[in-house]
């Protein structure tokens, strides 16, 4: 119950100024200020990436995106929202595999050559309680900006702003995409109940 609340209600902003000094010092290569960002976000990005595409995908996206976070720390701007730009690169990595699966998947349409053997991730950890496999059933049946509005608002705790950032939005288009979305949720655990 307490997940399902938590989706369908709004949450407080995340809030982004104590990354800051974490973000000038990632600027000068100092190795804790990645350390730091490392764990304050490392949980949260592998949840929204896990849920974004699953879990097989994840872990790749997930490695590429602290790899840009190393190759691209020095040119961050001195007032660059951390959390906004993090999870604006893990998404534009997802966005990117995706768009070269499609590409893969109509390559071995038109040449009629399937991979032999299916290509399986790591194993979902098992969800104990019904209602939680319930709303993580329903988050996966969203059209995908329904999705990642829900997981960057709700689960993230994201402003709209920074999710406006991440998604190139205004914050009231976030605000009228995150009711939608919610909406949506709601009809979706109607259905499966």
């Amino acid at each position: 119950m307490a997940l399902l609340q938590m989706v369908l209600t709004e949450t407080p902003p995340a809030d982004a100024a104590t990354d800051v000094a974490l973000v000038a010092a990632l600027r000068r290569r100092e190795a804790h200020a990645f350390d730091e960002l490392y764990r304050r976000y490392h949980t949260r990005l592998w949840r929204f990436l896990v849920r974004l595409g699953g879990a097989h995908v994840a872990e790749d996206l997930f490695q590429d995106t602290w790899l840009a976070v190393a190759k691209h720390a020095a040119h961050l701007q001195e007032d660059t929202d951390f959390a906004a730009w993090i999870f604006t690169v893990a998404r534009n990595r997802y966005l990117s595999h995706r768009r070269w699966a499609f590409v893969d998947r109509m390559r071995r349409e038109w040449f009629g050559k399937e991979p032999s053997t299916p290509v399986v991730g790591p194993e979902r950890a098992a969800v104990t309680r019904q209602e939680t496999e319930r709303v993580e059933h329903a988050l996966e049946t969203l059209a995908p900006i329904h999705r990642e509005v829900l997981l960057l608002v709700v689960v993230e705790g994201l402003s709209t702003e920074q999710v406006g950032k991440i998604l190139d939005l205004q914050s009231e288009a976030v605000r009228k995409r995150l009711s939608r979305a919610r909406a949506a949720l709601a009809e979706r655990l109607e259905e499966r109940t």
